[in-house]
This record gives structure tokens, C-alpha cells and sequence, in this order.
């Protein structure tokens, strides 16, 4: 037997010390290049449980029919709906997401995230996997260990790749402070130790049972953590020092670790070589990486780079989130090259929305490429340093809202994601993206606690629950008695519904993503080609730059190929230009092809520039080399090539 079989057949290890970590076996080996990549991030709670199939489709045309009386008879009330969604688990698997790899790939998919599948405090209710009571083990309200294997497994058959989302800033809320605190005031000495929390979060005088306290072992010494209090999160107000407030604090009630106490960087390294080496994942999105400081983060991907190497994945990716672009750029230039990318979640995301609904000019999502300007790095590097999101599960910036809400159109989204998948940078889709996720219709949108400033609304279960888990230990398998749900809540289920899944790879707008993820994989042009905003022309207008509201087009040159990417950026009306194109790589005579139409993917009839179709290249009188793109109709992209 090997370290994975041997490993599985015992309980979940209790110390660090007693795991015996493989080195130079043949593990799944790492990608050419991670800008190939097409990531989909999920909450593991919020996606999948696997039995959709005891769950009809839901029909968008009729959601009032998928908004059940509650089990004692009073009718669908929004709060009951809206409480749901923040304070409980829905029910989601990793079996779930096993299930619907299938589904992915359709969607052209290549890396699969996976929210934080680690186990939790069982009396809490913190179903984003953020709160870590057992470094060791899987929360049982997502599976086992076995699960997560099979899932790495599946994934790797299928040519799919599994980065999984690691936290060590801090653990969950697993002690308490003297008197019983969970939050005191911050301070810029430490606190005494208080006590160790108990399987219901009581105060208790030593760990006993699975249940207490933090595990692994080595995580019970108090020293392991910095005792500060709950002080500001927000770097801004500091000076960017390794002992200032924001990287002491504790994170809200989740414990800060003391990370240059002696050890305690290289016990959570460990840990999650453990993780490596147990599943065969291929990376790491690294949480609050803005709350550690440089050396910290360096000496924590270094060692975790340096163990994956000697298993044979010598790229192991590793995202970090630092939601703030001049930070971003701080923590890419000190870790170097044992950090992968960073997530675009600040100003990028917000200019990308912008310039999907048209608000906006195209310059100012471009000009985050510019040589020497750009905020995440360089022009050859940007590919590879950046992440790129329009949709995640916080929305640190701008309102709490996905993309979808207030669309012009049920498709908008097309324009966002051909701008994500087709420029430089690593795309990122978030679940329900595809789907057109928006949350309830407008007019009931009034009666939602919170709407627009609180992540509930960003996080709605994929697959329809009927009712959600059962709060605390109740709610844990294994620990509660009967089923585990709690049936006087609806479950979250998507446009403010319950009961119907939203697993539809014949929705169109689906059928668009997918088609734009399709010629991006066909053609290394499209992930790893040179990259240039072109100039437009509207009616015989000179060639200038496009406006908000306008057909805008860049291309992605790779030797003597040229993409032309087009994007119609208006909701409600058709477009077009004349779009210069590179006149030494197409001398009179030339001609375009049409590879992709995201109107003709989803069966829109006479969309215009038809797949295989042609468009020669024209001159202008000063010698410009241009494409007429004519009639795109509202939020969609057309894709040409050169060379076929």
C-alpha cells in the first residue's frame, strides 16, 4: 500500500508529527503553462449534493410555482429565504461536484476550485469553509477524505485539473478570550489565553474529544496564535509593516495565527503537504495573503512549491487573494516565482463590468495592459500574474451583487466572459455564471434584507435544495439525529426559489460560454498570443478609440497569426465598426475567417459573420489594414482569424 491507501485506511491523523510525508513519486504532473487554463471557482456547499435528478429543472418562465408554502402552512416569505442563504449550510457535496464534472468540461472548463473543504467548528454555521477547527480532515457535511480523492481522481481522468482554497492567516473561532470574549477590542500587546471551546462552543479546560478545540495537536498550544483581539482589517489606515494592526488582527472572531512564532509557519506548510500528497491536487488559492506579511508569505509558497516539486508537479499553482492591485503587486514581487498570480478582484473586476454593459470606454479595462502602467506587472508577464474575475463569492469592491442583476438582456454576461477568456490573463468563472444567476426578479427584490451589500446574495445553491441543513451539530451527518434539515426554511436555491436545480447545458447563455471556451482552447493564439486594443471606425468616422457603448475589438498575435476579438458591448442594440487589423501580417489580398459567433452558439437565427464565413481584409487611403464587423447583435462576440 501507498501513502494515500495507508493514509485512508486510519483515522485522520491527530499530530503532524506522526505523518510521514511522501517525496519522488509520480504524481499528476503540473500544465505547460497555467495561461492555457479555464479556472471555475464553486462553494462546495452552494453547488452540487448529487441528486439533482429528484429535483425538476427550473422553468425561468414561472418562478412563483418554485417558491413552495412553508411545512406549516404560511406562504413563501422572502426573509425565511434570504435567512437561509446566510445562516445555514444548504447541503452541498464533493460527491456533488463529482457529479458534475461532466457538466464542466461541457462548459469548457479545464481547472475546477474548490471552496475550503476542511472541517469546521460543528455547532457553527460557516458553511464557506473559511473557519478551520481540523486542519486534518474533511467536514463531514461535505463528505470524507475518501471524497476528495475520488473527486482529484475523476477530475484528473477527464483531463480537468483541482486547486483547492487553503487559509494560514488564521483558524476558526476554536478558543475563547479571558471572561469568555469572543471579539475583544484590539490591542497592540496580547491577551492572556482564555479557553478552549467545547462541541457547543462552551468554555472548556482542556481538549478531550475531535469536536474541541483546534486540531492538529500542535494547533492547541496558545502560543500558536497571536492574541490581539478583533481589531481593523483595512491596510490602508496602517503602514505596511509585518506588526501592523491589519496583519495582527484576528479576522473578524477567526483566530490569527502567530506565524513568526517558532515553527508555526512550517506546521501549517505541513499541514497542507498533507493535503498535496493525500489527494494529488494541482494548486492552491491562498486566502487573506494581504494579512501576512512578505517573508511570511515567501517562506510559506517556497516550502509548498518546493515539497510539490519533488512529487512532480514543478508548476503547483498557487492564486493568492490580495484584494487591493498595489498590494498585489507587492506580494508578486516578494514571493517572485513561488507565486503564481494574483486574483484581479479590485479595480479590474469593477472596469471589466463597466466595459461589459457599456458604461464605459474599452482604455480603461486596456490600459491596465499598458507597458510599464500596468498594476500587476508587465506586458509579456501579465498573462501569467493575473487571475482575472467578474464574479466571486465576497465582492470585496462595489456592491454585493453578481453581474447578472439589472442586466440589459439575459445573455449580458457573453460580452464579460469574451473579454475574461480571450485577453491576456488566467479567466476565472464563478459558478452560476453560466446560468445567468441574478437572484430574485426586481420586483421582489425589495423585500430581501440587505440586497446589494451582504454575500448571501452572491452565493445561492446551484442545486435547488428544498430545504437547508439543520443548524449546528444537528446539521452534521453522523452527529444529528433524523435527516439533518431543517424543514421550516426554504432552501437558497437560485432566482429566490427552492426545491429546482439549475444544471442547464442547453441555456443559451451556457452555449455561449462554452463556445468561447471552445475556440480559446483550439487556438494557442487566443491564450498565449501578443495582445493589441484596436482603433475603430463608425461610419466613416477617422480610426480612433472605440467608445462606451460601442463594437470595441482587440487582437492577440502569435508570429504570423492574428486574432480579431469583437465584442458588442451594448444591451439593447446592434453594432458595428471598421477595425484596423495588423497590415503587415495581412497584405492586400487577405482575409478573415469566422471561428466564433456567440450568437449562432446559442441558435440565435441570420446572426451575422456566420462560422467559416470570410471577411477580406480592406485598406484605407492611408494604407490602415481593417475588417467591416457589421450588425453584432446586443452582448455578443465574434472571433476571426487569419490563418484557419
Amino acid at each position: 500500500m501507498g501513502f494515500v491507501e495507508d493514509t485512508l485506511a486510519a483515522p485522520r491523523p491527530d499530530e503532524l508529527a506522526s505523518v510521514d510525508l511522501p517525496r519522488r513519486l509520480p504524481y499528476h504532473p503540473s500544465p505547460d503553462s497555467w495561461q492555457g487554463e479555464v479556472v471555475y471557482f464553486l462553494l462546495v456547499d452552494r453547488f452540487s449534493d448529487g441528486a439533482e435528478s429528484t429535483r425538476p429543472l427550473l422553468d425561468r418562465t414561472r418562478l412563483t410555482e418554485a417558491r413552495p408554502d412553508q411545512p406549516n402552512g404560511e406562504p413563501w416569505r422572502w426573509d425565511s429565504w434570504a435567512s437561509s442563504g446566510s445562516d445555514r449550510y444548504q447541503g452541498g457535496t464533493l460527491s456533488g461536484v463529482t457529479s458534475k464534472l461532466d457538466y464542466l468540461q461541457g462548459l469548457g472548463v479545464t481547472t475546477v476550485w474548490l471552496s475550503p473543504v476542511f472541517r469546521q467548528r460543528g455547532h457553527l454555521d460557516t458553511y464557506h469553509g473559511y473557519g478551520v477547527q481540523d486542519f486534518l480532515d474533511v467536514d463531514p457535511r461535505f463528505g470524507t477524505r475518501e471524497d476528495l480523492v475520488e473527486l482529484v481522481a475523476q477530475a484528473h481522468q477527464r483531463g480537468l485539473r483541482v486547486l483547492l482554497d487553503v487559509i494560514f492567516n488564521h483558524s476558526g473561532a476554536n478558543w475563547l478570550y479571558p471572561g469568555g470574549e469572543l471579539k475583544p477590542a484590539y490591542t497592540s500587546g496580547q491577551y492572556a489565553f482564555g479557553e478552549w471551546r467545547g462541541d457547543e462552543g462552551q468554555p472548556i479546560p482542556a481538549i478531550v474529544g475531535r469536536e474541541d478545540g483546534a486540531w492538529p495537536g500542535e494547533f492547541s498550544d496558545p502560543n500558536r496564535y497571536t492574541r490581539a483581539g478583533t481589531g481593523s482589517l483595512d491596510a490602508s489606515k496602517f503602514p505596511d509593516v509585518d506588526d501592523a494592526e491589519f496583519r495582527r488582527t484576528d479576522f473578524e472572531d477567526l483566530r490569527d495565527f502567530a506565524l513568526g512564532a517558532p515553527g508555526t509557519l512550517s506546521l501549517l506548510a505541513r499541514a497542507f503537504m498533507y493535503w498535496i500528497a493525500l489527494t494529488d491536487c494541482d494548486g492552491f488559492r491562498i486566502d487573506t495573503v494581504k494579512h501576512v506579511s512578505y517573508e511570511q508569505a515567501r517562506n510559506f509558497c517556497g516550502a509548498i512549491k518546493e515539497f510539490a516539486t519533488n512529487l512532480g508537479k514543478r508548476d503547483f499553482f498557487l492564486v493568492a487573494e490580495v484584494p487591493d492591485d498595489d498590494f498585489a503587486n507587492r506580494y508578486l514581487n516578494a514571493v517572485g516565482r513561488n507565486l503564481n498570480a494574483a486574483l484581479d478582484i479590485s479595480a479590474g473586476r469593477l472596469a471589466l463590468r463597466e466595459l461589459s454593459r457599456g458604461r464605459t470606454d474599452p482604455a480603461r479595462y486596456f490600459s491596465n495592459f499598458d507597458v510599464g502602467s500596468a498594476p500587476l506587472g508587465s506586458h509579456r508577464n501579465l498573462g501569467d500574474k493575473l487571475m482575472s474575475v467578474l464574479d466571486d463569492h465576497d465582492h470585496v469592491y462595489g456592491e454585493k451583487l453578481r453581474f447578472a442583476v439589472g442586466a440589459a438582456n439575459d445573455h449580458e454576461a457573453t460580452a464579460a466572459t469574451a473579454v475574461q477568456l480571450l485577453t491576456l490573463g488566467i479567466p476565472c468563472l464563478y459558478y452560476g455564471t453560466e446560468q445567468g444567476f441574478a437572484g430574485p426578479e426586481a420586483a421582489e427584490q425589495r423585500w430581501l434584507p440587505g440586497w446589494g451589500g451582504h454575500d448571501r446574495y452572491l452565493r445561492e445553491a446551484m442545486f435547488g435544495p428544498r430545504s437547508p441543513r439543520a443548524s449546528g451539530r444537528v446539521g452534521v451527518p453522523g452527529l444529528g439525529a433524523g435527516n439533518g434539515l431543517d424543514h421550516q426554511l426554504p432552501g437558497f436555491g437560485p432566482f429566490g426559489t427552492a426545491g429546482a436545480h439549475c444544471f442547464d447545458a442547453d441555456y443559451p447563455l451556457y452555449r455561449r460560454i462554452a463556445a468561447i471556451t471552445g475556440v480559446r482552447g483550439g487556438f494557442p493564439v487566443l491564450r498565449s498570443g501578443r495582445q493589441y486594443v484596436r482603433a475603430v471606425s463608425i461610419f466613416g468616422e477617422p480610426f480612433g478609440q472605440a467608445r462606451s457603448g460601442e463594437l470595441f475589438g482587440w487582437s492577440r498575435v502569435l508570429v504570423d497569426e492574428e486574432a480579431l476579438c469583437v465584442v458588442n458591448p451594448n444591451g439593447s442594440a446592434s453594432r458595428g465598426a471598421d477595425v484596423l487589423v495588423d497590415a503587415q501580417l495581412n497584405p492586400p489580398g487577405s482575409a478573415f475567417t469566422v471561428l466564433m459567433n456567440t450568437a449562432e452558439a446559442a441558435g440565435v437565427a441570420g446572426a451575422s459573420h456566420p462560422v467559416g464565413s470570410q471577411l477580406p481584409v480592406r485598406r484605407a487611403a492611408s494604407g490602415a489594414a481593417y475588417l467591416e464587423i457589421r450588425d453584432v447583435s446586443p452582448s455578443e462576440a465574434v472571433v476571426l482569424v487569419n490563418r484557419p
